[in-house]
């Protein structure tokens, strides 16, 4: 199995989530996992009760979802979102590698950036026949082999590309307090200029999006914990020359203040549930 190259979080306000629905999610084959970096399932059943609005941040990676209403691509997002779950429901999705899914989409990924289109748009009527099929079955597991057959009939090609990006990516995620894409691309021995190239085209993002976005997942990861006790001191784990700088960048992406969204996440682990807010309407991608 290859390693992660996102991060595995990324689902606003966890503790009031795991009481609205389940999220389950699935290692890809091997043949299909430098592509994939995972299945995910997600249910709830919320009849009875009222609905749910769940965020989540983005990753710098593609998203194919099959719902009721299809199946749909969803390109990198640069901003968090969310979706208001009612009733009864289910989503099935594949979330691609960083930069992996040019190869099936053979143009720049930036034609995706904060934009979803209908799988059939882009692979023809044999998407529908792909959405009604997983929708049939509610087994994990056939609906994993279905969409795998259906994407290795695409015939992928590996891309030196896709594994740059994948390597570059990663030491974004392994090294939280490199703040520059500088720093960055000195430590993947790639001008930045080069850079940020490839990253246009593979991923639809700056690289200096990614680094910021990788910090902010792990300063709301921390939060969530309580495993925080002094901010100026993540700030500065994470980067940051100064707090004030940190405050600004994670209330833009989490939609609160630190110290608020630590607080509402301690009140939510203790049984107090608070709703989010602020949500956008979007497909929860995970």
């Amino acid at each position: 199995m290859r390693r992660a190259s996102t991060r595995p979080g990324g689902v606003l306000h966890p503790h009031a989530a795991r009481a609205h629905f389940q999220l389950v999610r699935h290692a890809p084959a091997d043949d299909l996992s430098p592509w994939i970096e995972r299945h995910w399932t997600v249910r709830w059943d919320l009849r009875g009760r009222p609905p749910h609005v769940q965020e989540t941040l983005p990753h710098p990676c593609v998203n194919v979802a099959i719902t009721e209403h299809g199946a749909a691509i969803y390109g990198c997002e640069t901003r968090r979102s969310g979706v208001q779950l009612t009733g009864e429901g289910r989503v099935f999705g594949t979330k691609f590698r960083p930069g992996a899914f040019f190869p099936f989409l053979r143009r720049p990924l930036s034609q995706l950036t904060d934009r979803s289109v209908p799988l059939r748009e882009v692979f023809g009527p044999r998407a529908d026949e792909l959405a009604a099929d997983v929708l049939a079955v509610d087994d994990d597991a056939a609906q994993i082999a279905l969409v795998e057959a259906f994407l290795r009939e695409l015939s992928p090609r590996r891309d030196t590309g896709v594994d740059r990006v994948i390597e570059v990516v990663q030491l974004a995620l392994d090294r939280p307090a490199v703040a520059r894409v500088e720093d960055l691309a000195e430590l993947a021995q790639i001008p930045a200029r080069t850079l940020q190239r490839l990253f246009r085209r593979y991923v639809g993002v700056s690289p200096k999006w990614v680094i910021r976005c990788f910090r902010l997942h792990e300063a709301a990861e921390r939060l969530a914990a309580g495993r925080v006790l002094d901010g100026a001191s993540l700030a500065a784990e994470l980067g940051y020359f100064d707090q004030a700088h940190f405050i600004r960048d994670f209330k833009a992406l989490i939609g609160s203040a630190p110290s608020e969204y630590a607080a509402r996440c301690a009140a939510q682990a203790a049984g107090g549930a608070l709703p989010a807010s602020g949500a956008t309407t979007s497909i929860t991608i995970l």
